[in-house]
């Protein structure tokens, strides 16, 4: 294999250290392939692409079947390909066949797996600005280039930072394809998911007064969370996503886990999401 960045070769002797230990903190893709396999011929290189425009946000270790027949038991492979996702040391979720390049980044962004890319992009969004004053100044530029999408989502992402959620909403939906599946798009509509179940909501001290007198109140506790994500705390907002895992994960057709991985989308402490990824595997595995 040539050697391309964030892409290994797994055996039996290295898998608890390539794999398991580095799942620890760092997404893992297991790609279960054969020499013989004709979708792997096709999904395994743009596994391959994917894992070096990430940048490292996951790791893609490769399996030989018919080399590493021990690990292929392990894992159940019953045919090629065969992805695992693993995280904290745990699989977290799977898929089998050959996939379109859409369809695994839309696999990893369910799990909260960003380009590093995404993840400066966003630090630069939210450099130090009067929130105001940039909506003014992105006006000015839709109204001088109003055939740039780009600057409606730029826009959009402005808005939603001053709390108009309603244009920021209209902008997004009007956005074309190709951006509206752009990673600040992604992040941008579950921000704004996040704050609509707001709209009509009790205020926190409602809620807390409400979880205080009954710890299983789920919508109390599942609002409660969403105030905090969206007031900034986002460490008090995901352990009480988690709490509500742990107590029910069957709520609302699987609110919880739900509402977690879009909570991963709009966190941006790394260190923090990846703290409770790997919890949720523990709790769902």
């Amino acid at each position: 294999m040539a050697n391309l960045p964030h892409v290994i070769d797994v055996t039996a002797e290295t898998f608890e250290t390539e794999v398991l230990q580095k799942s620890l903190q760092t997404p893992v893709l297991v790609d279960f392939w054969a020499t013989w396999c004709g979708p792997c011929k096709s999904l395994t290189p743009v596994l391959e692409k994917l894992a070096g425009e990430y940048g490292g946000a996951f790791v893609l270790a490769k399996v030989d079947v018919d080399q590493q027949q021990q690990i292929a038991a392990a894992f159940q492979i019953r045919s090629v390909p065969t992805v695992f996702l693993l995280v904290g040391g745990q699989p977290v979720d799977a898929f089998q066949g050959a996939q379109p390049e859409g369809q695994l980044r839309e696999f990893l962004q369910r799990h909260g797996i960003e380009p590093l890319a995404a993840v400066e992009e966003a630090q630069d969004v939210d450099a130090p600005l009067d929130p105001q004053a940039e909506v003014a100044r992105l006006r000015e530029a839709v109204q001088a280039e109003p055939d740039k999408e780009e600057l409606k989502l730029d826009l959009a992402l402005a808005l939603l930072r001053t709390g108009a959620a309603e244009e920021a909403g209209q902008l997004l939906d009007a956005l074309p394809a190709n951006l509206a599946t752009d990673d600040r798009a992604v992040r941008a509509r579950a921000r704004l998911g996040f704050s609509a179940l707001l709209k009509d909501a009790p205020a926190p001290a409602v809620l807390e007064q409400a979880l205080a007198a009954n710890a299983d109140d789920h919508r109390a506790r599942h609002l409660l969370a969403v105030h905090h994500l969206v007031g900034g705390d986002a460490g008090t907002g995901l352990e009480h996503l988690l709490e509500l895992l742990r107590r029910d994960r069957n709520y609302e057709d699987g609110l919880a886990r739900k509402a977690l991985i879009d909570a991963f989308r709009v966190v941006e402490d790394e260190d923090l999401v990846g703290q409770y990824r790997r919890r949720m595997a523990s709790l769902l595995f």
